[in-house]
């Protein structure tokens, strides 16, 4: 799917509504959000560091699901097809900084690839990783283009065929942050 081309300055725009977004969803939501359980944590344990594992919050919702973002109709206005942006009710779950939204109960899949996020945010900083997610979303022209997606969901596949082999998730964003693939 084609994407319209944006300027510098409309591109720097939809990154600073990404993050008010995101930080906006954070503090609606991490109110009602509870920490991991016991047996959350020590399914986690081996791919991510403890202080991840404590300060991550989650909420599953029911009967109401994550609305898109408010700024969706000025993307239309830009010449974006409301087929093309990402469609929030129909995730699985979405991750704010800290604090992880689900539309369905936690699987282990489901919360490492949430938590590959978490890592991402806390290396990447809110502002990096709205700039990060705009601008990988706008040069792939798909949410499954989209660099941050593609590591959180190689990294969960490895886990989901092996989830007793260890590895350090942290140490794997790193290595895409070193080698520029965000």
């Amino acid at each position: 799917m084609s994407l319209p081309m944006l300027t510098t300055a409309q591109v720097e725009w939809v990154i600073q509504q990404v993050a008010a977004y995101i930080q906006n969803q954070r503090h609606t939501y991490q109110p009602g959000a509870a920490p991991l359980s016991l047996n959350q944590k020590n399914a986690m344990r081996s791919f991510f560091p403890r202080p991840a594992l404590d300060s991550v919050r989650l909420v599953v919702l029911a009967g109401q699901r994550v609305s898109n973002p408010p700024f969706y109709g000025s993307l239309v206005q830009m010449g974006f097809s409301p087929a093309a942006l990402p469609d929030f009710f129909h995730m699985a779950a979405i991750t704010f900084v800290d604090t992880v939204v689900a539309h369905e109960a936690f699987t282990d899949r489901l919360l490492f690839h949430e938590l590959v996020h978490v890592v991402q945010y806390e290396k990447l900083g809110l502002e990096g990783f709205a700039n990060k997610y705009v601008r990988g979303f706008l040069s792939g022209g798909s949410y499954e283009a989209i660099p941050l997606e593609m590591n959180a969901y190689e990294l969960d596949a490895r886990f989901a065929a092996s989830p007793t082999t260890q590895f350090s998730v942290p140490g794997e964003v790193q290595a895409w942050i070193d080698t520029r693939r965000f």
